[in-house]
Parts: structure tokens; sequence; C-alpha cells
């Protein structure tokens, strides 16, 4: 895989040296997956589908430029812990993965306050299960091993039910060619994500 890194923002200080006095800040890092401009545009046009499907269905809709598939969780911090980025992207860096296809053909909810609203595959891709399995490997011996899970359910959240789990639902299949691996940086409660360091897949 080829690394692109992309510079990272890092915490001001205001003249007198003390930090902002904002309400503090949850950063958070995780590894995903990012689709290209096609496949985002059609995995809004299912959102779509499904929304229009459910009129009754009160939620808040994700905008589809933050559309990914989480790979790894790699915590919640109060400041950007560059070391947990500098390990990730070591341990990313010995990876070697082709790309693959992965086919989301379906709407379902997981359990919470705010029930996710997700589009999935009823079984996991052998690529995709290696490549999670190769990355959670490489974390814990990057000293990363904290906040992986030990299971795996790969989608894209679409929504955030305000109360109503959705039921399976069969969608449209949107075929999805998995080029990029990313580690991102949010913030917790702000629209954009920063992308800090990308790497591309290979042909075999």
């Amino acid at each position: 895989m080829a690394i692109r890194p992309t510079p990272s923002g890092q915490p001001q200080l205001d003249l007198l040296g003390a930090a902002d006095a904002r309400p503090a800040e949850v950063h958070r890092l995780f590894f995903a997956l990012l689709p290209d401009a096609a496949t985002r545009a059609r995995l809004a046009q299912a959102a779509q589908a499904l929304k229009a499907g459910h009129p009754k269905l009160r939620a808040r809709w994700v905008n589809p430029m933050r559309y990914h598939a989480t790979l790894h969780f790699l915590g919640d911090h109060a400041l950007l812990r560059q070391d947990v980025v500098d390990a990730a992207m070591a341990a990313a860096g010995g990876l070697r993965m082709a790309l693959f296809e992965w086919v989301l053909h379906e709407a379902a909810s997981f359990h919470g306050r705010q029930p996710p609203c997700i589009l999935r595959s009823s079984s996991v891709p052998e690529p995709l299960q290696q490549l999670w399995q190769d990355l959670r490997r490489a974390l814990v011996l990057a000293g990363q091993g904290r906040h992986v899970a030990r299971s795996f359910t790969p989608h894209v959240t679409v929504a955030y039910s305000q109360a109503a789990l959705l039921d399976v639902t069969p969608i449209e299949p949107v075929a999805w060619r998995v080029e990029r691996l990313a580690v991102v940086h949010s913030v917790v409660g702000q629209q954009d994500y920063q992308v800090l360091a990308e790497w591309s897949l290979q042909n075999s």
C-alpha cells in the first residue's frame, strides 16, 4: 500500500500560554475505509431510498461526505495524540493488501441511545476480514491494543434514529471497490473529519 500523509493540527494556546477556555474537546481517532465519490453517491442514493421507504422513521441523517466504514477505533483523547497517530501509521505501513470489492445489500440498526441506521452486507468478505485481522495484530504489536475490538461488523452509518430500531431491510446493492485505508481524526460534536494519513490498496 502507498502512504500519503497529511498534516495534523495541534491544540492552540493563547499569548499567556493558557489553554483555550472553551469546553474540553474530545479528539477521536480511528482507522476507516473511505469511499470514492461514485461509491459515496450510490450510498447516498441507498440512504435516500431508505428514508423514502420509512417516512415515520425519525432520524438524523448523516452528511454523505462523512460516510466511512470504521475498521479500528483508536480511542477518545483530550487532545490530538501524535504518539497514537505515529504508532497507527507504523502499524498500517507494514500491511500488504490487494484491492477488493464489498457489496452492501441491506439496512439495519444497532442498539443504542440513538440507534445507528446502517448499510451492511450479510457476511464479511474474506479480504475485508483479513485486512481487519492483519491491522488488529499490527496495532497490538505497536502497543495500541487497548481499544481494538475482538469482533468486527463492517457497516456504513447513514442515520441516527430518535428511538425506533430499523428492521433488516433489503436495499439496491451497492458495490464498493475498496481502495483506501485511512487514519481519521474527528472532534466530537464537530462536522468535519480530518484524514491524517491514507494508504492506497494495490492491484494484486
